[in-house]
């Protein structure tokens, strides 16, 4: 199928972007294009106008720091995957990008483009609430920074505007004595996940000090499983301990169900999945 018509402006500028979406509401960015063309094409969108902004270099580029990793908005999968430090510093972001889509996608699609995006099945959006990021977004009011636990609001919905653009995306750096991972169960057709779980674990003196504990593929947006996080603070990470939580690791959560995976099979997957990587990763 055809996408209906459309105008198209190639941004020369994030501030020439930002015009053309104050002046059109109903105008798309154009990043890497994986989500957004597809769905073009299956007429499930049908913006009035694409501003591309794939050659715009002021928003490519991934930084390691003292303080944590800045990643430009445009930055692809595999500019991450291959920036110096990333897999040292941040296991979880290769151990996602190697489970997400295929070579082409990862060599095109675009964090910022996934995060702006919120599709309820993506990888990377669970990560990056697990890892406590946060966006810049700029757009006719100047910049504004917005946390990961801020930005996500419904289906394919977001917290940003309709002229704002992410710039940059911020995750900071993990704490000595963190562990981290994550695992998903993968649509056979579609590679998405129809349950993803992202685990970012701090241990304090043997004991668990902070855990964050995210879903994707099973609710509407990128969600935490706050039962489980809160059944191993304060805990040793044991096998019995481990168990327990994730026993609970589906409870308080809104589950969606389809032909392909029942709420109570995605349920079932959230409480497998948090038990694999935690032990995983704490080596039990």
């Amino acid at each position: 199928m055809f996408p209906t018509s459309f105008a198209y402006h190639r941004a020369e500028s994030v501030t020439d972007a930002i015009a053309v979406l104050a002046a059109n509401p109903d105008a798309k960015l154009l990043a890497g294009g994986h989500s957004l063309i597809p769905a073009m094409k299956l007429r499930l969108a049908a913006p009035a106008m694409l501003v591309d902004i794939t050659r715009l270099t002021e928003l490519k580029g991934v930084e390691v720091g003292a303080g944590g990793v800045t990643i430009g908005a445009m930055a692809t999968y595999n500019d991450v995957r291959d920036a110096p430090g990333i897999g040292v510093t941040y296991p979880i972001l290769n151990e996602a990008i190697h489970r997400i889509g295929d070579q082409q996608v990862r060599a095109h699609g675009t964090i910022g483009g996934t995060l702006a995006h919120a599709d309820p099945a993506a990888d990377f959006t669970a990560v990056f609430l697990a890892l406590g990021g946060q966006i810049v977004a700029t757009g006719s009011a100047g910049d504004r920074t917005i946390p990961a636990e801020e930005l996500f609001v419904d289906l394919w919905t977001t917290s940003l505007q309709p002229d704002e653009i992410v710039t940059s995306i911020t995750l900071p750096l993990p704490a000595p004595g963190t562990i981290m991972g994550y695992e998903k169960h993968a649509h056979p057709a579609s590679g998405y996940a129809v349950v993803g779980v992202a685990v970012v674990i701090r241990r304090d003196a043997d004991l668990v000090s902070s855990a964050s504990i995210c879903v994707t593929g099973a609710t509407s947006i990128a969600t935490h499983a706050r039962a489980s996080e809160q059944a191993l603070v304060g805990k040793p990470l044991t096998k019995e301990t481990v168990a327990a939580a994730a026993a609970v690791a589906a409870d308080d959560l809104e589950i969606n169900g389809d032909h392909y995976a029942s709420v109570e099979y995605r349920a079932n997957l959230v409480r497998v999945l948090t038990r694999r990587i935690i032990e995983r990763i704490a080596g039990l």
